[in-house]
């Protein structure tokens, strides 16, 4: 027994070494495994910088022309959201420019506005949207509202100073029920903050899975599956070869995640509220159990480039199904139930919960004993998949 687990050690830290040479003497792999794990996660953060959306050209449509009118103008340009950009004559104007991409919303101003504020009656401001863009739409139809809603406030305060009422009774009696909203986890309300930590899980996965796909489809292409893995016939012997890739794979994916979960996220300040060992026994099954799935799927590639069209096809589809694009509550549960094949599936919300949230490891425990059986039966899967694959190849 001690000969076989002496054995199977040194078999075990052969491949380990062998893996790495092989990953560094492949260009692809270096690619994959190391340049794209620093530009991806670049880019985004980059991109996604400036957090929310700021000064969205619109066009005001004035067609009162009076103080009021040109005061409600001027409130909806000092907004945040909103940049008057255009004042086009006529609604038919503003589509035009619209069409052309030069504005992304109308304000509509009607006749009578003023007229009909100071003689008591209703007045409608009307606000044109492009709701095929909801960020676009989100921030425009906020800063309307936004600076709508602070001229009447005016308005209503000057009608109460008018009737007599001090001028707290007139702020109490316009605002009677006061709201006050925090952003929790996510200070600024920015979407960089919201996306990027899930985004960054989905990478470290996909990049992994590719790799490796593409590694075990370069095997395959040169007939070499047979002559590497001649082991695998042995007692225990599939083990030691599972174990040893699967480390050099996880031993790379930890300086990646040190980067991109760490200097990058502290870089571009997103939001942390999180302890170093949470994240560690998040990360390690989830490590080990995507790269025992790529081990277990890598001897179904004939060639490497089966690996990249493979895995690009499904990148979209698991990313809609981690709940990132799409809240996981309104997904079908049959279809969510499925997404669980991917460890990303259960990663992405723990991995938020205790980074942005400062969520204990206790409280993500459904979670993380996901993974870990995940990665119990992903190692299994992967020794079987070998194990079939070189009864198949010899």
């Amino acid at each position: 027994m001690l000969k076989l687990i002496i054995k199977n050690l040194v078999l075990f830290i052969f491949f380990f070494k062998n893996e790495l040479k092989t990953i560094f003497k492949d260009a692809g792999a270096v690619l994959l495994f190391m340049v794209a794990l620093v530009i991806y996660p670049l880019l985004y953060s980059i991109a996604y910088q400036k957090e929310v959306i700021k000064d969205i050209p619109i066009g005001v449509v004035d067609l009162d022309h009076t103080a009021l009118s040109r005061q409600a103008s001027k409130m909806a340009d000092a907004t945040e959201q909103l940049m008057v950009a255009y004042k086009p004559a006529s609604l038919k104007e503003a589509e035009d420019l619209f069409f052309n991409g030069k504005i992304k919303g109308v304000i509509l101003i009607p006749n009578h506005f003023e007229k009909d504020i100071l003689s008591g009656q209703q007045s409608n401001l009307v606000v044109y949207s492009d709701a095929s863009y909801f960020l676009l739409y989100k921030q425009v139809y906020a800063g309307s509202v936004y600076s709508i809603g602070t001229l009447n406030a005016g308005i209503e305060i000057k009608r109460f100073l008018s009737e007599g009422k001090t001028l707290k009774q007139a702020f109490d009696q316009q605002d009677p029920l006061k709201v006050q909203s925090r952003y929790l986890y996510n200070p600024s309300g920015g979407y960089g903050s919201f996306v990027l930590p899930g985004i960054v899980i989905l990478i470290l996965q996909q990049t992994m899975l590719i790799g490796i796909g593409m590694l075990g489809g370069t095997s395959r292409e040169n007939n070499l599956f047979h002559i590497i893995h001649q082991q695998v016939n042995e007692k225990w012997g599939s083990i030691p070869i599972i174990l040893g890739k699967s480390f050099a794979y996880v031993f790379i994916y930890l300086f990646n995640a040190l980067f991109t979960m760490v200097i990058l996220h502290n870089w571009f300040n997103l939001p942390d509220n999180s302890n170093l060992i949470g994240i560690l026994l998040l990360l390690i099954p989830f490590l080990f159990a995507t790269a025992f799935l790529g081990l277990a799927i890598s001897v179904f590639f004939r060639e490497r480039v089966y690996s990249l069209l493979f895995m690009v096809f499904l990148s979209p589809v698991i990313l809609f199904l981690s709940g990132l694009s799409w809240p996981a509550s309104a997904i079908p549960k049959g279809l969510y139930a499925a997404a669980h094949i991917f460890p990303s599936t259960s990663m992405i919300p723990a991995y938020i919960r205790i980074r942005i949230s400062g969520a204990s490891i206790n409280q993500v425990t459904g979670e993380w004993l996901f993974l870990v059986m995940q990665m119990l039966a992903y190692f299994i899967l992967a020794c079987i998949a070998y194990k079939l694959a070189m009864k198949k190849f010899t």
